[in-house]
């Protein structure tokens, strides 16, 4: 318990003193404009980046899409704050929020009705769990629109800057939900599928949401979004304090569900499915619950994403673009919070930041050729990745290591974590 406590209280005082330095460099102009942005970049990719460590790293599925749930908490946020900014209206807020709220309550009740139908194949179940999303999204697109106006009227009253904090805040939460309701039907029946078949589904995904982003205006009738052309009028409201709060909120809820009886079932799932099913782990449910909480993160973080430039475009999360959290992951190691942090950074500050301004005008693509040789040669070098296992003493599990004589505690852990 004193090594908890005191790596939490070295934590907590690294991470503020981290931000106070960061903040007071950008505050007095010695971080310019520029850096400020590839800090703030790099951050909302450590969020994404860890979202799929925990689904590739952790727990074991070779998923190439989160890009694609980044690109929906994005493109969801960007929509709320560009209505209330530009029109005037919550319109969008209320709708999502709506959505969002019976989308998640039809989805808890058909699982209760699911749980009692035994022998109901995969996409029988897919099927009832798509009908009470689309009946539940109608339903909440009636009392969305309903309570628009009085919900702007309220925020109206409110001052301007604090009403539009309120509703940049509602936008990235509901950012990161939207994609995890998304990412729940559509692991449904793709975690039937073998772990390279599953990966080249999620890569799939990915390229169907460029796609849809590409033709949202003639398609959907969301004129704002502007389809292939990009989304303008975006709101600049992503500071390095939200950056930093949310990535700080990050790595604690992946730390505690790691350390936690949940976190355990994860990670054994990864090292062998068979002996974890043998032990009465329920792996479909495990598979699915980490890839929801994983596509949560995509969606925060495309949110804030959203938010740091004010403009958006379909080929910023386009499949070759799905590859960068990917790299980041193995770079910085597999199953290393720590590695996936300190990786995202030196990628954002490497590629985006020193390599692009180095390189001779016309060569500043060329960065996209040294880091790939960097990783082989970090491959080749350390297999393991960057930190390999390492774990600062926060992340790190507060249970001690496992010894021969307490594998008999281990197995009792492990039932109860089914």
């Amino acid at each position: 318990m004193k090594r908890f406590k005191s790596s939490t209280l070295l934590f907590t005082l690294g991470s503020v003193l981290v931000f106070a330095v960061i903040q007071i460099l950008i505050s007095t102009g010695i971080l310019n404009a520029f850096w400020s942005t590839i800090l703030r970049l790099a951050g909302v990719m450590a969020i994404v980046s860890l979202g799929l460590n925990l689904i590739y790293g952790f727990n074991g599925q070779f998923s190439l899409g989160q890009f694609g749930f980044y690109a929906i908490g994005a493109y969801t946020a960007a929509d709320i704050t560009y209505r209330w900014t530009q029109l005037s209206s919550a319109l969008g807020l209320t709708v999502i929020l709506t959505a969002a709220l019976l989308v998640g309550a039809s989805i808890l009740l058909v699982s209760r009705v699911v749980g009692k139908l035994h022998g109901l194949d995969t996409l029988s179940a897919f099927a009832l769990y798509l009908a009470g999303v689309v009946v539940a999204a109608l339903i909440a697109i009636r009392i969305g629109t309903f309570i628009a106006a009085p919900v702007s009227a309220l925020l109206a009253i409110i001052p301007q800057n604090i009403a539009l904090t309120v509703v940049f805040i509602f936008a990235v939460l509901l950012g990161g939900l939207i994609a995890a309701e998304i990412s729940f039907l559509f692991g449904l029946p793709i975690f039937t599928l073998g772990s390279d078949y599953f990966g080249i589904a999620t890569l799939g995904f990915t390229i169907i949401v460029k796609v849809l982003l590409d033709n949202s205006d003639t398609m959907f009738g969301f004129e704002e979004m502007k389809g292939a052309r990009g989304m303008i009028g975006i709101p600049k409201i992503t500071s390095w304090f939200w950056v930093f709060f949310f990535l700080f909120f990050t790595v604690v809820v992946i730390r505690n569900l790691l350390n936690s009886s949940y976190g355990r079932a994860i990670v054994s799932i990864r090292e062998d499915e068979t002996a974890a099913t043998a032990m009465g782990i329920n792996v479909a449910y495990y598979k699915n619950i980490t890839f929801v909480i994983g596509s949560l993160f995509a969606g925060l973080a495309g949110g804030l994403y959203a938010h740091i430039n004010g403009f958006l475009h379909p080929n910023t999360f386009s499949f070759i673009k799905s590859f960068d959290p990917l790299i980041i992951v193995v770079f910085g190691g597999l199953g290393s919070v720590t590695g996936t942090v300190a990786a995202s950074f030196g990628w954002a500050l490497v590629l985006e930041g020193v390599l692009r301004l180095i390189l001779p005008e016309g060569f500043e693509t060329w960065r996209f050729v040294v880091y790939p040789v960097l990783l082989l040669i970090m491959m080749l070098l350390k297999p393991a990745g960057l930190f390999g296992n390492f774990e600062i003493p926060f992340i790190r599990a507060v249970i001690p290591p496992l010894k021969k004589k307490d594998q008999s505690a281990e197995t009792s852990s492990s039932k109860e974590a089914a």
